[in-house]
């Protein structure tokens, strides 16, 4: 019988639901900085979900963990593990990472299983992998992705712990750990790179000139952050025709106080057939700054001419690009000031200097026809290179030329060709962060926080853009060349680069080698994002820089998509035909996946799912229906299911649904090819007898209630998929929508069933909470409950649960309950009347105070409150709230239920501990069994 492993039975989700919502704020030296990929998933996420695939659940060693209090205690001894390692601030903490490394040895025999992430995409799993000290293989058809896991886990541990070569580095510090020397090489090459750019091209971007203050000082040179631009077309009006700007928004910056705004005029201009021309100043102060009515000059209905104001549908603006009629016209300038940006009316000589020939030896690769998320071939781009303004393309093939030229430095200066081709390999992934704030999709982020360039890929889209904001890629803002290369230094240095080496290779899913290896992967879904199209942005130009270094990898023009398991409608004969290729090709993967699978570990499958799935009644996701369906058709059983969260706060659930988190990771394993078929009878029996021992599980680990449904159709799931098949009365299989209904219904059934374990207060608060809520209701109704639970109202009203006045209840609200309460000297506590304490305690004093709270009540001598009954409670009672539409009721336990842990860890906490005793299980929450 395989031992059950962590992520099987419980995980202390709250703790990876919260870090991998911090994680997004968290740039410097982060992995993703490297290079751009879209829909990472969160590294402190990956990096539980591989622990705890890997670790045994105390469960699995009763002869070590005898009683369910043992085995608790260990789990949560686990659990705490994996809480300091989804932090962040502890990824260089190395006794840390031996501590889960030794656990892992410990639960494989010494001999941990090689991790295989075949869609590795950007890169987490496979990191973390390697950052828990086991072998790693990333495989992915798109050689961008290819090329971000080399850079990851393959080349770093090449060369750990070597000094640089840059002539003059090496001397700066008496050693070097891990990837540092490899990434202080980066940065002096990348420097390199930018001066000699310099000496080339510096003079296409000059200086800005600024007012003096003074009457007699000579003017200020500053160096430029930006240039906008906005597209132009000849207006259609015959008695107009001047050259009109399509300008999405006039604004700036709009930091109050130093409001800042392009304003347009008309002058006369011989030179123009019109006679005049837009002239571009710049206004401050916000008395006339524009209006959500003046702003800009087109939208998503049309533009309009700001000379003649006449309307211009889009289908002209669209029909003058496809012509090659469409121009662009300088707007503003933006310099540096002193801690401020300074905005510039255009120069002749600012505008001179962009005016140059397109360069001959750019990336012919033509766009796609149509592509998920593609809006600017109808505009008339029509090449991978018409997203780019000439001066940016006369920028861009210098940097891709010298990150060639600086391999050749680095061997000059002595190193290896191999690391040479490292060097070169992190210098071309700078200049794709480059790349990324270098094109005419770019715009200018004028909000109060930014005022910088926003770059191409702000959505997994490449749209329409009106005003470009052309970045400075010689200057040391964002958008610059140093600014990147000071990115890509900072996550190499933070990589982990252990002594086990990591492999990167391009390979279809469907024919990976599995043997001997565990899948953890995050595998794209239906046609969430064409990442074929998308990286085709990088790749045409890490080909040019590249390919002499990676030939094989780099041969094709653009990315390989005819494979690539995406539902893109342009390829498969439309919607159907794009879930049908999605569909099959994704069971033949995890078909391929069970013939060679371990029987030891389960693998992990990551799901992520458009927030708008759902059926004709807004139930469920019919995708994530297909996903489960999929899996089980391929030979697969699965055992858990997690909801992850990488946003922060939580979205509430829906009524009587499974909604679904960001994402949710499955933990599935082989299903015996010899197993039984059963019958509704016999599936709904076993769940009445598995589920609730494993809710209870869920309930005691770090689970908020609004995640508890969904993480329940793990244990669910694993009873219906354990079963070649379950038989309707008809002699139909049950479908896996009809299995979900039961799972929920038995749910309901589990946590109405727990009332039971409550006293008589709790239960007749349940009871009137599910039917009136904190509204009111009528004192016979009330009675008749109350006698039917060995209680009654006058009892329940002078304990301070109810108020019962003139033939009407209703339950206290927590924020309504007297602040003059002591646990310690009321005769009648209840559980429920320690929860709604601690609601309000942790509503306006915290966690602290909460946690006072609770070790007063647990320390009575009657023992009337029960610490897992409290939280079990809190749980029963978001579902209830939730159920009825009851949001701020939900919050409020949803709340207690997610800072449990930090409460209770206020309670075990002595105040004194000098001068107080501790009571021998005076926090013991549960008893062991009988």
């Amino acid at each position: 019988m395989p031992k059950r492993k962590l992520i099987e039975v419980a995980l202390p989700l709250e703790a990876i639901n919260r870090e991998s919502a911090r994680e997004k704020s968290i740039r410097h030296g982060h992995p993703s900085t490297l290079h751009l990929w879209w829909a990472r998933r969160p590294l402190a996420a990956a990096r539980a979900v591989l622990f705890a695939q890997l670790v045994d659940d105390p469960s699995s060693h009763p002869d070590q963990f005898g009683t369910e209090r043992a085995q608790r205690a260990e789990r949560e001894r686990l659990h705490g593990i994996i809480e300091r390692l989804v932090n962040w601030d502890n990824v260089r903490d190395e006794n840390l990472f031996a501590q889960a490394h030794e656990e892992i040895l410990k639960s494989t025999d010494g001999k941990p299983p090689a991790i295989l992430d075949p869609f590795a995409g950007g890169g987490s799993i496979p990191l973390e992998a390697q950052r828990l000290g086991l072998e790693a293989h990333a495989s992915d058809l798109n050689p961008v992705s290819v090329l971000i896991n080399k850079a990851l886990i393959e080349l770093p541990p090449k060369f750990r712990d070597l000094p640089p070569v840059f002539p003059g580095v090496a001397d700066t510090r008496a050693a070097w750990r891990g990837a540092e020397g490899l990434a202080a090489d980066v940065r002096a090459f990348g420097e390199w790179m930018r001066d000699q750019a310099d000496a080339r091209i510096g003079h296409l971007y000059p200086k800005a000139t600024l007012r003096s203050s003074g009457s007699s000082a000579e003017p200020v040179e500053a160096t430029v952050i930006a240039w906008i631009w906005a597209r132009t077309v000849a207006c259609p009006n015959p008695a107009c025709g001047i050259e009109m700007p399509l300008v999405r928004s006039w604004w700036l910056g709009k930091k109050k106080g130093k409001e800042a705004y392009i304003v347009p005029s008309i002058v006369g201009d011989p030179t123009h057939p019109s006679g005049r021309r837009v002239r571009f100043g710049i206004g401050h102060g916000a008395a006339e700054a524009p209006t959500p009515a003046t702003d800009g000059t087109v939208d998503r209905r049309g533009a309009r001419c700001v000379a003649c104001q006449t309307a211009v549908p889009l289908d002209y603006v669209r029909a003058e690009g496809r012509a090659g009629r469409m121009g662009q016209q300088l707007m503003a300038v933006v310099a540096e000031g002193t801690r401020s940006r300074v905005y510039l009316a255009p120069s002749d000589e600012q505008v001179r200097a962009a005016a140059v020939v397109r360069p001959a030896d750019v990336p012919t690769a033509v766009l796609p026809k149509e592509a998920l998320g593609f809006r600017v071939q109808s505009y008339g781009m029509t090449h991978w290179a018409d997203l780019f303004t000439n001066r940016q393309l006369v920028a861009l093939t210098t940097f891709s030329d010298l990150v060639g030229e600086a391999r050749q430095k680095v061997l000059d200066d002595g190193a290896s060709t191999e690391y040479a081709d490292a060097v070169a390999t992190y210098l071309a992934m700078a200049l794709s962060r480059t790349l990324n704030k270098s094109s005419s999709i770019c715009s200018w982020d004028s909000s109060t926080k930014m005022e910088a360039v926003r770059g191409v890929f702000a959505r997994q889209a490449i749209p329409m853009t009106w005003d470009i904001a052309e970045a400075n890629v010689l200057g040391h803002s964002s958008g610059g060349l140093l600014e990147d290369i000071g990115w890509v230094y900072r996550s190499i240095a933070l990589v982990p680069a252990h002594g086990i080496g990591g492999f990167a290779a391009q390979e279809d899913a469907a024919q990976c080698q599995y043997s001997g290896r565990v899948l953890s992967t995050d595998p794209p879904y239906y046609d969430n994002i064409g990442y074929s199209d998308l990286s085709d942005f990088f790749y045409v130009w890490l080909r040019r820089s590249l390919r002499p270094i990676y030939p094989d990898l780099l041969s094709t023009m653009l990315v390989p998509k005819a494979e690539e398991l995406v539902a893109n409608p342009y390829r498969h004969d439309g919607r159907e035909g794009a879930k049908e290729f999605f569909e099959d090709g994704f069971r033949t993967v995890f078909a391929h996946a069970r013939k060679s699978a371990s029987t030891d570990f389960p693998i992990t499958v990551y799901y992520a799912f458009k927030q708008s799935e759902s059926d004709s009644g807004g139930q469920v996701s019919t995708g994530w229906e297909t996903l489960l369906e999929g899996m089980i058709r391929s030979g697969w059983a699965i055992t858990s299911t997690w909801p992850l969260r990488s946003e922060l706060g939580n979205r509430m659930l829906a009524k009587d649904t499974n909604a679904l988190a960001s994402s949710i990771v499955l933990s599935l394993r082989p299903r015996p090819d010899d197993a039984p078929v059963t019958d509704r009878r016999g599936f709904i029996a076993a769940l009445e007898s598995e589920l609730p021992d494993a809710l209870r599980k869920l309930q005691q680990g770090r689970i908020a209630p609004v995640d508890l449904p969904q993480a329940a159709i793990g244990p669910g799931m694993a009873v219906f998929s354990r079963y070649a098949g379950v038989l309707e009365p008809d002699g139909h299989k049950m479908t896996v929508r009809s299995a979900l209904a039961r799972i929920n219904e038995i749910l309901d059934q589990v946590l109405s069933e727990q009332e039971g374990d409550y006293d008589p207060t709790t239960r007749f608060a349940i009871a009137w909470y599910r039917q009136h809520g904190y509204g009111v209701g009528r004192f016979g109704d009330a009675d008749n409950l109350a006698r039917a639970r060995n209680t009654s109202v006058d009892a329940l009203d002078r304990d301070g649960l109810i108020v019962s006045r003139a033939g009407r209840v209703n339950l206290i609200r927590p924020a309504d309950l007297s602040w003059n309460y002591d646990p310690a000297t009321d005769p009648h506590t209840s559980n429920w009347e320690a929860l709604h304490h601690l609601v309000k305690v942790l509503e306006r004093d915290g966690i602290a105070p909460a946690g006072d709270f609770l070790r007063a009540e647990l320390d009575r001598s009657d023992g009337a409150v029960d610490a897992d009954l409290v939280k079990e409670l809190a749980h029963l009672l978001f579902r209830v709230a939730e159920a009825n539409g009851w949001t701020k009721n939900a919050l409020s336990f949803n709340s207690l239920v997610t800072s449990w842990p930090d409460i209770v860890d206020v309670a075990r906490a002595k105040p004194n501990v000098a001068d107080e005793e501790e009571p021998q299980d005076a926090l013991d929450f549960d008893e062991e069994e009988n």
